[in-house]
């Protein structure tokens, strides 16, 4: 009986300690992915994902982001319609955009996570360089900027192609808490 209790209360203190010390991080509503070719610009929302992240067990750290191609915001009814329309991101076929990465590194004064990116059908290898500031135990921000060729996912444009141009900078912020 003695042996019962003692494990059911080791069980217990293992899974509470487990639960406080996770490195689960979810991603708050006033996250930011932005958009820049020099010449066309805006956002994406629907972000959603899992972030297992710890500075100091980057090995044991994961990511597996989404973002749903249809809320793409340019500012322009028309240019929201194209860029959703099968010239370019065809949010119909490929709805959403989707990053893995499980590669973490230092990287300077941040960190550099590498993985693959899914968009418009296409998954290509990449590394997106960050940081992480904790605001103490329970939330964070990640902030991070990476460029991708158009191009190479297959989007190729329509006759507008040339004006938008083929390197698009992104800028993510993600505010993330426990």
């Amino acid at each position: 009986m003695k042996t019962k209790v003692f494990l059911l209360f080791f069980s217990t203190v293992f899974f509470l300690a487990a639960a406080i010390v996770t490195n689960d991080w979810q991603i708050d509503d006033d996250y930011t992915v932005a958009f820049d070719t020099g010449r066309a610009e805006g956002t994406f929302s629907g972000m959603d994902g899992e972030i297992l992240f710890d500075p100091s067990d980057l090995a044991n750290s994961s990511m597996d982001v989404t973002v749903d191609v249809a809320t793409i915001e340019t500012g322009n009814d028309t240019k929201n319609k194209h860029a959703r329309g099968e010239s370019w991101f065809d949010a119909e076929k490929y709805p959403t955009i989707r990053f893995v990465g499980d590669d973490f590194s230092r990287a300077g004064e941040g960190y550099k996570v590498s993985g693959k990116l899914t968009l418009h059908g296409n998954t290509k290898s990449i590394d997106i360089p960050f940081t992480f500031s904790p605001n103490g135990a329970d939330s964070g921000l990640f902030e991070g900027s990476f460029t991708v060729n158009r191009k190479d996912y297959g989007i190729d444009g329509n006759f507008w192609g040339f004006v938008v141009g083929k390197e698009v900078e992104i800028k993510l912020r993600v505010p993330v808490s426990k």
